[in-house]
């Protein structure tokens, strides 16, 4: 199977430092790597309603902004969330979006769970804080999600930045964005899982 990248653009703002890291990161795939990026702005969700009790689960309309993001998740390979860091996690847009996860695992006939298992989730993502470790919450969230439907884990690209373009002065973050989709993740698992 030909890899086919999305790329989740979690943030409010236009061409902010964590796109920017992101496109970097994307510049370096290969040719032949199909790419798809949605800003999660443009295409506004509903607040998500939890149905998990309720036996109304149906298929949104592939028009809808949750059908087009519900068959461009299922048909992406590997899926990047490209969040900015906020309050130590993704952004309110990006929670969003994975709150629909749950909702898609119980929709009948869409197999989420057995359709991303094997695939990969990556994260991008930039924070004002020098402290790397401030980000821990935020990748530990997307790398529990992936442990949970049996996804690979690529890791999360850290940034700097806080004013608009900042990130191109983290020399370090540029230098692996290089080389950040070259790697061959691992499949996620829980800490308490064995290996």
């Amino acid at each position: 199977m030909s890899r086919r990248f999305l790329f989740v653009l979690g943030s409010a703002r236009l061409d902010g430092n964590t796109e920017l890291l992101a496109r970097t990161a994307a510049e370096q795939l290969p040719g032949d790597v199909e790419q798809r990026w949605i800003r999660l702005a443009e295409l506004p969700l509903p607040d998500f309603t939890d149905l998990r009790r309720d036996a109304d689960h149906v298929r949104p309309p592939a028009d809808a902004a949750t059908g087009l993001l519900l068959d461009a998740t299922l048909a992406a390979t590997d899926i990047v969330i490209a969040s900015p860091l906020y309050w130590y996690s993704v952004s309110s847009l990006t929670k969003r979006y994975l709150d629909y996860w749950s909702g898609w695992l119980r929709t009948p006939g869409v197999d989420f769970r057995e359709t991303l298992a094997g695939r990969t989730l990556w994260g991008v993502t930039a924070l004002a804080d020098r402290e790397p470790t401030v980000a821990e919450p935020l990748t530990g969230m997307l790398h529990h999600s992936a442990a949970y439907l049996g996804m690979r884990f690529g890791g999360v690209l850290l940034g700097n930045g806080s004013a608009r373009g900042d990130v191109r002065n983290d020399a370090g973050a540029l230098a692996r964005a290089k080389t950040f989709f070259a790697q061959e993740p691992p499949l996620a698992r829980f800490p308490h899982q064995a290996a």
